[in-house]
């Protein structure tokens, strides 16, 4: 479902906002810090790729609530960590 642009409407409330990359590990302690020491309200705006390092889930909405047959479980572990 579009949410049209999502920053834009949690400023004109008055919060701070600041959009990451949501597999970038420095981008997300760094964002923490940085909320940390914000005197309004925060929103971290984490862009992800779903799925991301799996071949047959990454961006397929299928994979989004799903209960894992044991065998995909186990091909998805094999390729992250390939990676990792």
């Amino acid at each position: 479902m579009p949410l049209g642009d999502l920053a834009q409407k949690y400023i004109l409330f008055g919060w701070e906002v600041r959009e990451i990359n949501g597999h970038d590990f420095t981008q997300i302690l760094s964002a923490l810090q940085w909320a940390d020491n914000c005197k309004k309200p925060v929103m971290i705006i984490a862009h992800t790729i779903l799925g991301k390092g799996v071949s047959f889930m990454q961006n397929n909405w299928k994979y989004h609530d799903w209960p894992g047959k044991i065998e995909d479980v186990e091909k998805a572990r094999k390729e992250l960590s390939a990676v990792f």
